[in-house]
């Protein structure tokens, strides 16, 4: 019997023999009875790599989400109202290994097939390091 627990919708992309789903905060089932949305904060929070979109520059912090099991932050940002321009940076646990592709120091970067070639590579990249990692500890701001 299929209950809809994770939806009905999602984002999904294949890269380079990697098939990416990707749990949607706002695609995922809401509970106008449950206040804690639990179901949501399950798939997000078993994730290991999570995307953060920031409507504006301000500092993220990943103690704001509760997760054991995220181990990298991808936060974006976008820097015109347009959307074609958005600035990306990463937070990792302390064992999680380097990964690329590395950031430029401008860390800018503009809405074309280019950049999400470079953030579907990294992602797959953090997952793998993060993969590696055998404990949790604190974050290192890239």
């Amino acid at each position: 019997m299929k209950s809809d627990q994770t939806g009905t919708e999602s984002v999904y992309e294949q890269f380079q023999n990697h098939e990416i789903m990707f749990h949607v905060s706002t695609l995922l089932p809401y509970s106008k009875s449950e206040r804690q949305q639990l179901e949501r904060k399950r798939h997000i929070g078993n994730d290991i790599v999570a995307i953060i979109f920031q409507e504006t520059e301000t500092k993220f912090s990943p103690e704001c989400i509760a997760s054991q099991f995220i181990h990298v932050y991808l936060v974006v940002t976008p820097l015109d109202a347009d959307g074609n321009e958005f600035q990306v940076s990463t937070i990792f646990r302390d064992n999680v290994p380097p990964f690329g592709p590395n950031i430029s120091h401008s860390n800018r970067f503009h809405c074309d097939q280019i950049s999400k070639q470079w953030i579907l590579t990294k992602l797959i990249n953090a997952e793998m390091a993060a993969c590696r990692a055998n404990t949790i500890q604190k974050f290192h701001v890239d």
